[in-house]
């Protein structure tokens, strides 16, 4: 008895509740009508292209002979149906490529396609090219099209770089059958490349034909199959189904557009024939009423097309439907190279084209640096002003050439990058971030360049005075003045922002208006006394955007007094909005006038100031702490955050957002020995965030000393576990079933979990988010349990590192969680090496090789003063590497692969050869040689080119390896020093490539 039937047996006899067990493929054999029926479900299991896979492999495996001696699958009757039911299973797919292909290996395709063929009755042993479309029976030519646009569409997805599948140690076996499957598809795409031409031959001959076609269905099928052709009812012009020219012309344009724009990297005329298929491509949708049997993904079509306009000169600067990318490349075809920086700059303003493309444009530039022609250096250093100041108004990390630029600054430079800086911003939509982003870039500005007279452009510059608040302006200004005695900047105040007129108004519109735009409390007063002697109406309505917390609004509108009642809520509404844009001064004006009047008669609401107060003063403090002062709190300070948290007052409403925000302000200003010691037991069990806070503490008080730390981190482990489970209800459905409903916002935890990220992104000591980093890296690595691909981090193994309820906790919040926690941590410091590795692997186990390269760069780059410096070697660990190894070998660049292999602790020879062997490789290749020191790598190298018979490469590397520096009988520490300063120059160089 099979080990299928035992469990539908099992299933009937024990009558335990089971999923539908999955249909199995000999059933198809057994029963006509259940593959048809199987199909027509919703969700088949299996599915479609599953089918196709077993029914073709059942139908190719060899047989044994009595001999024990392996023969050729029998063409029985048994193989002949298989082989049916995978084209029927094709059929109802209606032939569909991009939903074969993506399920489909190349060789299980190619065995499909090859029986539709010999059942459409192909004539074999004939070229298709040989073949006339017009003559042959409609089936029969649409099998033709169908296996050449196949053909074709092969080669083109071969070219992409695509993920390597790697077996597990546990499958001993699978080696040798992936590297099996591996050369059959390189075997059978040499074939097709071979072809290619007869099959674009066979396209081009196909879109002559003005008729519509016929593609075979489940019911042609089954006629093939019952031999029921005699009658010339499968061939007639009614068979099958209908595809009209126009939706199969589309189609077999597109797929010609791709494989010539794939020639075009050797033949530049193909770009041509490319973009007129497309053209093609892009008229016929338009006059496609419906598209049914047309696959194409348009946004491919669309970067196709402008990639071909640009590539083909097809495109004039001056056209208005032009889209940005074409504008800019026909300015650089035509040398217009000022147009280039121009457009650039206008685009900081609209923001049209993305960064990658900006970049790629730089790159180009530096790429004909590096050829000779050094009259474009100027045309370089602009273009990398413009993006650093893009990157900035974005709040991004700059990139490293825009940091060494700055190493050799001129007069010249600044000008333009102050130019730059003032085009940039929006003057007629300002908006507060670029706003506040510019004046942190020139903040940096300030901070970077030491030359002082450089210093005095930047700092007498009206973007300076204007952008930047007058606490910073005068602490640079220290600074400057530190620098030289002889700095004599005037301190010119900045203009008032509301002008306010002095003059008694004569209408209420008008003292409306003075209303709505003063901040001076004593004005305020004055107009709310006139206003109520002229009118007697609520004026704390007068604006809509005067809003105060909804815990306080019941005691305000209980005072009895209307002109009292007014003046306290437009005092804290307007303290309130200057306290949200960070004008401190005037919230600490509105405040202390409201305390003042309210103090006469309320005491609840005196209190209810002295916490908004105290709110204010932990703002101001913690913003000052975000834009760079290291000035540590007063005590005073500390002293009132410390007795709100012990504050037992009834009937007193209180803010959450202000027990929130004292708790994060003793965590950034490391006060654990309150949270730890000092803070009441009451207060922990009643207020969550200050629970949180006391293990948070506690658990980084206690770092060094492992065995007590691990005590307090897995009562904060606990914690956040709670948080991160979801809630699991039992629901009756209408039928009587029971059902689960998961609510993602668990009432398990002390918070719900959007409420503990808001709190967490207002933390910023740095062994604080690390701690949580750690916590939440091992949280993720236990739900994903994935040993491979595990994301690293800090401490580690203060964590447990099993969970029990495991099916409780929401994998996807945690996913989220982990990733915003430590893409936050990187805005407050972009140079914390360890968050930038963490965020690498986050990128490298979600397969973003590119992503996470850049950042493993970039984590090397902080710790080594832009690689002039040796990488720590626990910054570059073997793990490291090895993922840097990956992830340029995912990109197919292999000479990056065997260049780094060097820089494991034993160099990975295996990896490096393999790597080398490839030729298909997205590098520079023998550019790369000059960074390799091992001199059995640079012997293989000389081998393979020679093997190959590539003369120059050969030649570079005898070079390389002919240095009399790399001579094995040099002493260690010379060929240490050979090897460092290649290292160096290495990454250096892969920091330009990919920042």
């Amino acid at each position: 008895m099979s080990v299928e039937t035992v469990d539908r047996v099992a299933a009937v006899t024990t009558g335990r509740p089971s999923t539908p067990l999955q249909t199995s493929w000999f059933e198809f054999l057994l029963d006509g009508s259940l593959l048809e029926n199987h199909l027509q479900k919703s969700y088949p299991d299996p599915t479609p292209v599953q089918l196709i896979i077993q029914f073709l492999e059942q139908a190719s495996k060899p047989s044994v002979n009595e001999q024990n001696q392996v023969q050729p699958p029998p063409d029985n009757r048994r193989n002949r149906t298989l082989k049916l039911l995978a084209l029927k299973v094709a059929a109802h797919m209606k032939w569909d490529l991009d939903a074969l292909e993506k399920g489909l290996t190349i060789p299980v395709l190619n065995m499909l396609l090859n029986e539709l063929l010999c059942a459409s009755k192909v004539p074999p042993g004939v070229k298709h090219v040989d073949l006339d479309l017009s003559t042959l029976p409609p089936t029969t030519a649409m099998a033709v099209i169908i296996y050449n646009r196949w053909a074709i569409r092969a080669i083109v997805l071969s070219s992409f770089p695509e993920k390597q599948t790697k077996p597990g140690p546990h499958q001993m076996n699978m080696l040798s059958i992936v590297q099996q499957e591996k050369e059959m598809t390189e075997n059978i795409l040499t074939v097709l490349k071979e072809q290619a031409t007869d099959s674009i031959s066979v396209l081009e001959g196909a879109l002559q034909l003005k008729k519509d076609f016929y593609v075979h269905t489940l019911r042609t099928l089954d006629l093939l199959a019952a031999d029921a052709a005699a009658n010339g009812e499968t061939e007639c012009s009614t068979a099958g189904l209908r595809i009209s020219a126009d939706e199969l012309h589309c189609q077999v344009h597109y797929d010609l557009g791709g494989i010539f724009f794939q020639q075009g990297c050797t033949d530049e005329t193909a770009y041509e024939k490319a973009r007129d298929h497309f053209r093609q491509t892009k008229e016929l949708l338009t006059k496609l009423d419906s598209t049914v049997h047309v696959h194409l993904d348009e946004k491919r079509l669309a970067g196709y097309w402008n990639a071909c306009k640009a590539l083909t000169e097809d495109c004039d600067p001056s056209d208005s439907q032009n889209t940005p990318y074409n504008q800019i490349n026909s300015l650089i075809r035509a040398h217009n190279y000022q147009a280039v920086i121009e457009a650039f700059i206008k685009d900081n303003v609209s923001l049209s084209l993305p960064n990658n493309f900006r970049r790629s444009v730089l790159r180009e530039f530096l790429y004909k640096v590096q050829q000779g022609e050094s009259s474009l250096d100027e045309v370089c250093y602009k273009l990398c002003v413009c993006n650093a100041v893009r990157d900035a108004l974005e709040g991004e990390v700059l990139s490293v050439r825009f940091h060494q630029l700055l190493l050799k600054p001129s007069k010249r430079m600044v000008d333009f990058i102050l130019e730059v800086c003032t085009l940039s911003l929006d003057k007629d939509r300002p908006s507060e971030t670029s706003g506040r982003n510019m004046a942190t870039f020139i903040k940096t500005l300030c901070e970077t360049i030491e030359e002082l007279p450089l210093l005095f452009v930047l700092s007498s510059h009206k973007l300076f005075m204007e952008l930047l608040k007058e606490e910073d302006r005068k602490v640079l200004v220290e600074q400057l003045r530190k620098r030289s005695a002889t700095i004599n900047l005037s301190a010119k105040p900045l203009p008032s922002f509301y002008d306010i007129p002095a003059s008694a108004s004569v209408n209420i519109g008008q003292l409306e208006q003075q209303l709505i735009l003063s901040l001076e409390p004593r004005r305020i007063r004055q107009i709310l006394i006139e206003l109520h002697g002229m009118a007697e109406r609520p004026f704390w309505r007068v604006n809509s955007k005067w809003e105060v917390p909804p815990d306080y609004i019941n005691v305000i509108l209980g005072i009895k007094d209307n002109l009292t009642k007014d003046l306290v809520y437009i005092l804290m509404a307007k303290g309130l909005h200057c306290i949200s844009i960070k004008d401190f001064a005037h919230a600490r004006q509105l405040f202390s006038a409201c305390l003042e009047l309210v103090t006469e008669f309320s005491p609840k609401l005196r209190q209810v100031m002295l916490n908004e107060m105290l709110l204010l003063e932990v703002r101001a403090h913690e913003t000052m702490a975000a834009e760079g002062s290291k000035e540590r709190p007063p005590p005073d300070l500390v002293s009132r955050v410390r007795g709100y948290l012990e504050m037992r007052i009834h009937d007193l409403p209180l803010r959450q957002v202000v027990g929130e925000e004292c708790v994060a302000f003793m965590l950034n200003w490391r006060e654990n020995d309150y949270l730890t010691l000092q803070v009441p037991p009451s207060l922990v069990m009643n207020n969550p965030y200050i629970k949180i806070g006391q293990l948070l503490a506690s658990t980084c008080k206690e770092l060094p000393g492992p065995k007590e730390c691990r005590r307090t981190a897995k009562e904060l482990w606990d914690v956040v576990v709670q948080i991160c489970s979801m809630t699991i209800q039992h629901k009756r459905n209408n039928d009587g079933r029971v059902g689960l409903i998961k609510h993602r916002e668990s009432s398990m935890g002390i918070l719900y979990r959007s409420k503990f990220i808001t709190f967490l992104k207002k933390l910023r000591e740095p062994l604080v988010l690390t701690t949580l980093i750690s916590l939440f890296v091992r949280l993720h690595s236990i739900v994903r349990d994935d040993i491979v691909n595990e994301v690293t981090a800090e401490h580690l193994t203060i964590w447990p590192s099993t969970l029990l309820n495991i099916q409780a906790v929401d994998v996807e919040a945690v996913a989220v969680t982990v990733k915003e926690l430590v893409s936050y941590a990187l805005t407050l410091n972009p140079n914390n090496q360890s968050w930038l590795i963490t965020q690498a692997d986050i990128y490298f186990v979600t397969n973003q090789y590119s992503a996470a390269l850049n950042l493993y760069l970039q984590a090397g780059a902080v710790c080594s003063d832009f690689f002039t410096k040796a990488v720590p070697p626990d910054v570059y660990t073997d793990q490291v590497l090895k993922r840097m190894i990956k992830c340029c070998s995912m990109m197919n660049c292999h000479t990056q692969v065997a260049v780094l292999c060097q820089f494991l602790r034993e160099v990975d020879y295996m990896t490096a050869f393999k790597a080398l062997q490839e030729q298909n490789s997205h590098d520079a290749m023998d550019s790369f040689y000059d960074y390799i020191w091992d001199v059995t790598i640079l012997e293989y190298l000389t081998h393979i080119h020679h093997k190959r018979g590539e003369t120059e490469k050969r030649q570079i590397a005898i070079k390389a390896i002919g240095q009399t520096e790399l001579n094995t009988s040099n002493p260690e520490e010379v060929l240490q020093l050979a090897a460092q300063k290649r290292k160096k120059r290495f990454l250096q160089a892969m920091a330009k490539l990919y920042f």
